[in-house]
């Protein structure tokens, strides 16, 4: 499946679009910089993965969906903050009805109503896009097709995702795996 295409203002005021980052992989994630729970958690999950990768054709895509308050400035603030050195993570901001287009065109969770509590949910689901700008996914140890990685490494305590109950499911390893093939492509 194709990316879908996108423009947005990055940590440094730059336009940065789908078509910027053909040539390279990456990863797509949706968060905010006041998020209290899986943001932070995620965004460490991510520079693990940079730090394990160090390749210049590498990059994150890192969208906001709290625009209003994640402005250019703030999402500098926040990579210095958290010690981002690949030119290739971008921390975007843009329109907030644009941002949750793209979130459904990704097909990973947003909130829709910025307004309410409600509208700053999202899923820690990342998207893993290739070279050519083609969705990439893996399939699980039992078989069955993983579209999208978690940010999150986590146990499965009563088994509801498919998996034994208890099971660990080490997706930011499997993320850094398959990157590191898509890299040799």
């Amino acid at each position: 499946m194709d990316v879908p295409k996108f423009e947005l203002t990055n940590q440094n005021n730059q336009t940065i679009s789908d078509q910027d980052m053909l040539g390279k992989v990456y990863v797509v994630e949706f968060f905010f910089t006041n998020c209290p729970t899986i943001c932070p958690i995620m965004n460490q999950n991510l520079k693990e993965v940079e730090k394990a990768i160090s390749d210049s054709n590498f990059g994150v895509i890192s969208i906001t969906i709290d625009p209003k308050r994640d402005t250019p400035e703030n999402l500098k603030i926040h990579a210095d903050r958290l010690g981002i050195q690949n030119p290739n993570w971008h921390f975007l901001t843009g329109d907030r009805d644009y941002i949750y287009k793209l979130s459904t065109e990704f097909n990973i969770y947003v909130g829709e109503d910025e307004s309410t509590a409600e509208g700053l949910n999202h899923s820690g689901k990342l998207a893993l896009i290739d070279k050519n700008g083609k969705i990439r996914s893996r399939y699980d140890e039992r078989g069955f097709p993983i579209l999208y990685y978690s940010g999150l490494n986590y146990t499965d305590p009563e088994g509801k995702n498919g998996s034994l109950a208890g099971q660990y499911h080490p997706q930011i390893e499997w993320l850094k795996e398959d990157i590191k093939k898509l890299l040799e492509e």
